[in-house]
């Protein structure tokens, strides 16, 4: 009887689908057996664990895939543990309303985000390092776990490490923030980056779908495609949106479906005027209504 190996689908490139089998520590070209498709499965995403045996010529049979615990679309990942949300304060420069989208699907999908500022070797002058406080302070209240790093120095690279063991961790965020620069200084594995442009001073697309790096025992690093833009209107209805903004579920209104905007005895709106609810998050809420939705919202 021929083994059977356990295994994790790394990457999909062009026509091939390629395997990691960490038993051997070697990944394999694969290909799925007929009776998937009597399965109804459809397609393989990267990040699938699978049951295979090796063929003579050194390639991965696909016998059976394991159940998916989760299923990302933006990046075509499965089975993600937590994703890394890579945001820079300068070169280029934050996009909060980037990020708070990307942080109410990942939390949609049941994706822990960790919230990474990159670049912080260019946070040299007070009215940046003041830009940097403010936010970290901002996503720190709301309920986020805040990272600074430089993929460049290397500092504080420990803290990062420890987010990925024994996890399938994705690299996320805008064209130009570092994700391939930061999974190079962790892994040692060599990944196209590139500049940020002078013009826009945003970056450009280095990376192309997905694919997991192996990291040490049992972890996975995914970098994927930079954002340049999410519609949140694909995965959820609007009176949804508010229950992902970790902040406003600490408080009561008087109506179940409350949408915090005019309504009377609204808890978040008084928690707003209370200082207690930051102005930044709030706006970017009534923001992705308008933008994603199409709230009409009369502006005081």
């Amino acid at each position: 009887m021929e083994k059977r190996y356990k295994g994790i689908i790394t990457s999909k490139e062009g026509l091939g689908t390629f395997g990691y089998i960490p038993e051997l520590k070697e990944r394999y070209l694969a290909f799925a057996r007929g009776n998937l498709i009597k399965k109804k499965i459809k397609k393989i995403f990267v990040g699938d664990y699978f049951e295979g045996i090796l063929t003579e010529d050194k390639k991965i049979i696909i016998e059976d895939l394991l159940p998916r615990k989760n299923q990302l679309f933006r990046p075509k990942i499965a089975n993600v543990d937590k994703v890394l949300l890579i945001n820079t304060i300068k070169n280029p420069p934050l996009n909060t309303g980037m990020l708070d989208k990307l942080l109410v699907a990942y939390d949609y999908y049941q994706v822990e985000p960790v919230i990474v500022f990159n670049k912080i070797d260019l946070v040299e002058n007070e009215e940046d390092k003041k830009e940097l406080q403010k936010w970290e302070k901002i996503y720190t209240d709301a309920g986020y776990t805040v990272i600074k790093v430089s993929a460049k120095d290397k500092e504080n690279l420990g803290s990062l490490v420890h987010f990925l063991h024994d996890n399938i961790c994705v690299f996320a965020g805008a064209s130009g923030v570092g994700k391939s620069s930061l999974i190079t200084a962790i892994t040692g594995v060599e990944i196209k980056t590139g500049e940020v442009s002078r013009k826009t001073k945003r970056g450009r697309h280095t990376t192309v779908g997905a694919s997991l790096i192996p990291f040490g025992e049992n972890s996975f690093i995914g970098d994927t495609a930079g954002f340049s833009k999410v519609d949140l209107s694909y995965i959820m209805d609007e009176r949804e949106l508010s229950g992902f903004f970790r902040e406003f579920a600490e408080y009561t209104c008087k109506f179940n479906d409350c949408m915090h905007i005019t309504e009377p005895h609204c808890g978040v709106k008084e928690a707003l005027e209370n200082g207690e609810i930051s102005k930044e998050r709030y706006n970017s809420y009534l923001k992705i209504l308008e933008e994603d939705f199409a709230v009409n919202i009369k502006r005081d």
